[in-house]
């Protein structure tokens, strides 16, 4: 949900910045600054790349030089790249700030000025295709290309393909789960080994963690700046119900909707074991959590990362467990397409680099005892999209290079869950969505059904039914 508060666009600022594609920054492989020869290739997709090609890729989001050890590790892995495609120049484009800044992106797909390899987010497939903006590269990726890519989550690949066609190939995802604070688990007499599994395991932890007393709450909830209706739309995946369903319809205001707000209420105002202070947002329960003040909340490994980067918080403080109730879960992530119009040879060559620099097991950003070295985090359960044998080559590896402790996460990678996809309009239902969870926090009197009655009806607005 974070990354996909970028949907709403000024129109005068895609119109400001329609004719500026991003600006190269140079890390150049082996070209000579001259105009490349012409690209063309067989047309055969599963031929290989031919040697004698000159190709020149342009790459999106090629770390910037605040990122220091990003950066070493980004021309460390062009020069190895280039030692088996001496014929490929790879242009690394940077900019500023975030990799993707909505105005941008946008911006990019209507001028058709993307680079030849751009990044996107999954929930960006459909706007990328109404722009016209992405080769299908169904027919580029096999076994051959990609050796890992029959062990990749069907899941992921799912939401970068339309009607049956790929467009793009992962380099990061996550699906959310339930983050605990280990030591507050042990002082409350838990195990912070195992954590809870269903929402009533979750209320009776949450008690003992509140026991503790001293301002410390048992579990922690958003309820605004769509961050509410974000977490509402987790819970109720992971009960297995939906916010949108097969119609086209709300569908949130039935049993499993109404169990939601019913157990928040009762965390509440009967236990007492959320706190006082409401109305949070992303970043408030963080804090909590790394000022050892909050017990457990729905989450994303890349939380623990802010924590302790931005924080001061220690990595083995943490734990994380499956989503309560485990049926589905809200997933997310990214990964790279590549623009429409490139030759054949373009397109093998820049399916070649993705496998290098994202897909390939122990080469990329999975050299972890590199990444351990250049002072990087290792040992998160993300990316997490690899799944048979080269998953278990990759938890291996990241195991022996750890900079925290895997068993952490143990039960969260254990029981993995299926991950679903945000509901569509996700930004606009979220905020709707927010009224429920914060009219439940903030109002000890209110009305459930009536809650989940306007919001339906408020929803069905958004989708067009009514």
């Amino acid at each position: 949900m974070r990354t996909n508060v970028r949907r709403a666009v000024a129109a005068a600022l895609v119109s400001a910045l329609a004719v500026t594609a991003l600006a190269a920054c140079g890390t150049s492989s082996s070209g000579d600054g001259k105009k490349p020869p012409a690209e063309g290739g067989s047309a055969d997709a599963t031929a290989p790349l031919d040697p004698k090609a000159k190709v020149t890729l342009t790459i999106d989001c090629m770390p910037p030089a605040a990122k220091a050890a990003e950066l070493k590790e980004w021309k460390e892995d062009v020069a190895e790249f280039n030692k088996t495609y001496p014929n490929v120049t790879i242009e690394g484009r940077s900019t500023p700030g975030q990799c993707l800044e909505p105005p941008r992106f946008t911006a990019m797909l209507k001028a058709k000025s993307q680079p030849d390899v751009f990044y996107a987010y999954f929930t960006d497939l459909k706007q990328v295709l109404d722009n016209d903006g992405a080769e299908d590269i169904s027919a580029y990726v096999t076994p051959a290309s990609v050796p890992a890519f029959g062990d990749i989550d069907q899941n992921v690949l799912g939401v970068l393909k339309q009607d049956g066609k790929l467009y793009g190939l992962p380099t990061s995802n996550y699906t959310m789960g339930l983050l605990v604070n280990r030591k507050l688990f042990q002082q409350a007499g838990l195990n912070p080994d195992t954590p809870p599994r269903t929402w009533e395991e979750v209320r009776a932890a949450a008690k003992k963690i509140a026991a503790l007393g001293n301002g410390v709450a048992g579990f922690g909830e958003y309820s605004v700046e769509n961050t509410g209706g974000w977490h509402y739309t987790a819970t109720m995946y992971g009960l297995g119900g939906d916010i949108v369903g097969a119609d086209g319809k709300a569908a949130f205001n039935n049993a499993t909707g109404r169990q939601i707000v019913d157990n928040l209420h009762a965390m509440r105002w009967q236990d007492d074991s959320m706190g006082k202070t409401q109305l949070l947002k992303w970043g408030d329960l963080q804090k909590q959590m790394a000022s050892d003040k909050l017990g457990m909340f729905l989450a994303a490994p890349d939380d623990i990362t802010y924590m302790v980067q931005q924080l001061g918080a220690k990595y083995e403080n943490f734990g994380m467990g499956p989503i309560p109730g485990g049926a589905a879960t809200l997933a997310g992530g990214n990964g790279y397409m590549i623009k429409k119009g490139g030759s054949p040879d373009k397109i093998k060559a820049a399916v070649a680099w993705l496998n290098f620099k994202t897909l390939a097991v122990g080469k990329g950003q999975f050299r972890y005892d590199r990444s351990k070295a250049d002072g990087l985090p290792v040992g998160l359960p993300q990316p997490a999209f690899f799944t048979g044998a080269s998953k278990a080559e990759d938890d291996a590896l990241k195991a022996a290079s750890a900079t925290m402790p895997v068993a952490n996460f143990k039960s969260f990678l254990d029981a993995p869950v299926p991950g679903k996809p945000e509901p569509v309009k996700a930004q606009e239902v979220y905020k709707v969505l927010d009224k429920v969870m914060s009219g439940v926090l903030t109002n000890k009197d209110a009305d459930p059904a009536q809650l989940l009655g306007d919001a339906e009806k408020a929803v069905n607005q958004v989708l067009g039914n009514q």
